[in-house]
């Protein structure tokens, strides 16, 4: 009777943590590559080749700055809304989120390595890909999924023909 009563709960948090993942999934990779375009930048070429050469533990400190910076200023976005300025306080908020993902994608590139060194950190990162995979096949698997998926391609071609 509980499982029964906890099945939309169960459904509403899996949707949530999908489009969580989603915005990760299309953000991850485009936000990681401009991040990179600063890389060309001597200053954090030398940056780059310190956090590579990272032992394990540093690297765990280094996964863990970006959130921690990025904290004070969501808690002022959160601050802004409460004083009345609700779509700067948004925009502040997307902003942050935006940056942090690029950070976070550009940081963990690079320390990838150092972090699959310690056994409790690739246990977690293997469990968290395959929780993940199978979260994503979810939704893909919906007619949501599906019918939005067909609309883009629909559009997509749209779009050809009339260039």
């Amino acid at each position: 009777m509980l499982k029964t009563l906890l099945a939309p709960l169960r459904w509403l948090l899996r949707v949530v943590l999908a489009l969580l993942i989603l915005f990760e999934e299309w953000g991850w990779e485009p936000l990681r590559r401009v991040f990179a375009l600063l890389a060309r930048l001597p200053v954090i070429r030398q940056v780059e080749a310190l956090l590579k050469r990272l032992p394990p533990r540093w690297a765990v400190v280094v996964l863990v700055l970006p959130s921690l910076l990025i904290l004070p200023i969501k808690l002022a976005a959160v601050w802004l809304v409460a004083k009345g300025h609700a779509l700067l306080g948004v925009g502040v908020i997307i902003a942050a989120k935006l940056f942090g993902t690029a950070l976070l994608a550009w940081l963990f590139q690079l320390i990838q390595p150092a972090l699959m060194q310690l056994a409790w950190f690739a246990r977690v990162y293997e469990r968290w890909t395959r929780w993940k995979a199978e979260l994503l096949a979810w939704v893909r698997s919906s007619a949501v999924w599906r019918t939005a998926r067909a609309i883009k391609l629909r559009l997509k071609r749209l779009f050809r023909r009339g260039r």
